[in-house]
């Protein structure tokens, strides 16, 4: 009963959304790091678009020192946020400029807060939503470029717009983003579809900052046990070709 009630939910929710086809990632290979530059530019999309809304808690400025900026940049950038810390000898919260160590400041002082300045919808934290997300960073490219009208016979409520990527077609996020809405700082055209592939590759390090790491680590484990199979295979010829190639004879006693 209960196999033939989950076969029943597939078939429903695939005629409810469509699933993200896969994309030709750069880093999808198995020796293939993350485009670096990507997730510099990705950021910059979060920080001036996705973060007004979005949080991402488990992120912190530290994080991005030798990935997608220097130290001295990650100092400057923050620096510019303003965040609360004490208490003081006054006993008194108080206001301080942002240090490597600090987390990504939230958009929102609560979730009662977030949900009253979106229609009641709480916006998700994104530090791993690539891996919260069937798809991962194919459902995120897909949704955030495939907004569209609704077909006919689908009515939404006040304030939702029609994704065909998210469950039911309904999603109360306005379309985020759009051609050159912001300026990269390295010159490159801000169209819609590059925004969403920095921003989903952001996100794909966000999750797993470990990607470049586990992967390095994976080809020397694979190149140490191809040489140690190597010669435990020698070692066992070895060995064993005496005793598998002898011949045994018995004598017969008178």
């Amino acid at each position: 009963m209960t196999t033939l009630a989950t076969i029943l939910d597939t078939k429903v929710q695939a005629d409810l959304m469509i699933h993200p086809q896969k994309l030709a990632w750069t880093h999808k290979g198995p020796m293939d790091s993350l485009d670096h530059d990507s997730i510099r530019r990705g950021y910059q999309v979060y920080k001036q678009v996705c973060s007004a809304c979005h949080s991402m808690k488990f992120l912190a400025f530290r994080n991005l020192v030798g990935v997608c900026y220097t130290e001295e940049e990650t100092k400057i950038m923050a620096e510019e946020e303003r965040v609360v810390d004490g208490p003081n000898k006054q006993g008194q919260m108080f206001l301080r400029p942002g240090k490597l160590s600090d987390y990504f400041p939230n958009p929102f002082a609560n979730d009662a807060a977030a949900a009253a300045a979106n229609n009641g919808a709480i916006p998700p934290d994104m530090s791993s939503i690539a891996l919260a997300r069937h798809g991962g960073e194919n459902y995120i490219y897909h949704l955030l470029t495939s907004y569209c009208n609704p077909p006919a016979g689908v009515h939404l409520m006040e304030g939702q717009y029609f994704n065909p990527y998210i469950l039911g077609g309904a999603i109360a996020m306005a379309p985020p983003i759009y051609n050159d809405m912001i300026e990269y700082d390295d010159g490159t055209p801000a169209t819609m579809s590059q925004m969403a592939k920095d921003v989903s590759t952001f996100l794909v390090w966000a999750a797993s900052p470990e990607h470049d790491m586990r992967k390095k680590m994976g080809l020397k484990a694979i190149t140490m046990l191809s040489f140690l199979l190597a010669t435990s295979y020698y070692y066992k010829r070895h060995k064993w070709t005496v005793i598998k190639s002898r011949k045994l004879v018995f004598t017969k006693r008178d």
